[in-house]
């Protein structure tokens, strides 16, 4: 294999691998004993019993008041009926909850004949020697869900919550990527993010019905919120593309005119008076179990690939952004080119104010905050060159994966905040000098 192919295969694949990668030390760190939870807790313990005693047999679930055991015993109890059981009985609380239970059967002179648990309240004190604590009550197995060992990073609610975490910063990511392809930067989407989450939850608020809108008025309202994020990147194109103004300074100028604008319209105030329909894009989970918002994430950046490797548009900013001079000379109409990608951008920060709202169902101005840094970060982590003209969606989408993976990875194994941020700077440095090393060998 020549050296020239070994590079072209980091080159096109380094970060994909660097990507599995990092999900395999993950995997490898924090792997541990693991126990069923929810509903296949549920279906495990309920084999386990209706193999053991009789339908006419007493049976005590006992979890704790939290969302996985609380689904898991209705679970059980459920399917126990179902079955024909009828003497069950189930207890949510802390372990004086479960005594009180043991005691009022001792008083109705009643046997238990199964006690069945989640694997922390298995664990509790006053079910160590129910033999020798409560004899009247006889000799009840304790059944609990199995144990197995698996990483904590491969769970599927961690992965859903990786990809639901970073699917804002992926979105916005798309037209930075345009932005950065086209030779020039936008540090506003950040500040546009808080703008869009504010104006969309305050229009429902104040025009839209508040907690009584309608999906129509939600649409309306948050189309609008983004339409005006859209005609704030026009006036950056603008001004970037009529007097030349750079685009450092342009969009460093309108972070700051977009996150005032968001404190003034809310008034430093959280808009909350949303119906509980708000939250359909971003904690909604219609297809398959895979959250709104990261379907969305998926189909945008399978539409922007189309784009930008398909479309003559997309080849059009590829041109601008490594020659723009050669470009115009060549016919490309270079200012529209350029305006038509900060729009772009700012349009989907508006979509990923939305979406952050949605999620949170509720409207601030501090949203957004830092996010044009962790935006610009997962363009660059993916490939794309900060000197323009080069770059792809989906380095993009790997780049934005990756930050996600290490956050959480970091957040897995306990890594204090402030360390992360240190861990993060360092990756953001080595993807600009990978980039640069890349440039001077391909001269």
């Amino acid at each position: 294999m020549s050296k020239y192919t070994v590079s072209r295969i980091f080159t096109d694949y380094g970060m994909l691998m660097i990507l599995l990668l990092l999900c395999l030390f993950f995997s490898f760190v924090t792997y541990s004993k693991q126990s069923a939870t929810g509903d296949t807790a549920a279906y495990q313990v309920k084999s386990i019993i209706t193999q053991l005693i009789q339908k006419e047999k007493h049976i005590l679930i006992v979890i704790r008041p939290q969302q996985d055991e609380i689904r898991y015993g209705e679970t059980l109890l459920r399917e126990l009926t179902n079955l024909g059981y009828q003497s069950i009985e189930l207890i949510k609380g802390e372990p004086r909850d479960a005594n009180l239970a043991l005691q009022k059967l001792i008083k109705k002179g009643q046997k238990l004949d199964i006690l069945a648990c989640s694997q922390v309240t298995a664990g509790w004190l006053v079910f160590n020697d129910l033999t020798k604590d409560f004899p009247d009550l006889g000799n009840p197995p304790l059944i609990k869900p199995t144990e197995y060992y698996w990483p904590n990073f491969l769970k599927t609610d961690n992965l859903l919550n990786i990809a639901n975490q970073i699917a804002v910063i992926a979105i916005v990511a798309i037209g930075m990527t345009m932005v950065i392809i086209s030779g020039g930067i936008d540090l506003s989407v950040g500040s546009l993010i808080a703008l869009s989450a504010v104006l969309s939850t305050k229009l429902i608020r104040d025009w839209g019905g508040g907690v009584h809108a309608t999906p129509a008025m939600l649409i309306l309202c948050c189309a609008l919120a983004i339409l005006i994020c859209g005609l704030t990147g026009a006036f950056t194109g603008a001004m970037i593309t009529k007097f030349g103004v750079p685009p450092f300074i342009v969009t460093l100028a309108m972070m700051l005119v977009g996150s005032g604008m968001a404190f003034i319209l809310a008034e430093g105030q959280s808009i909350a008076v949303l119906p509980d329909s708000f939250i359909w894009l971003g904690r909604g989970a219609d297809l398959y179990g895979l959250p709104n918002a990261v379907v969305l994430m998926f189909l945008l950046y399978l539409l922007a690939h189309l784009v930008m490797s398909r479309m003559t548009w997309g080849r059009y900013i590829y041109a601008v952004g490594g020659n723009s001079e050669a470009a115009r000379l060549s016919g490309v109409p270079v200012q529209n080119v350029m305006v038509s990608s900060y729009i772009i951008s700012a349009l989907l920060a508006g979509l990923g104010g939305v979406i952050l709202a949605s999620q949170l169902k509720s409207g601030s101005a501090t949203y957004g905050n830092m996010y044009e840094l962790y935006v610009i970060a997962a363009v660059v982590v993916g490939g794309t060159s900060l000197n323009g003209g080069e770059g792809k969606m989906v380095g993009t989408l790997i780049g934005a994966l990756t930050i996600a993976v290490i956050q959480n990875g970091m957040n897995l194994t306990n890594v204090e905040s402030y360390t992360q941020k240190v861990v993060l700077g360092f990756v953001i440095l080595g993807a600009v000098l990978l980039d640069k090393i890349r440039n001077r060998s391909n001269r």
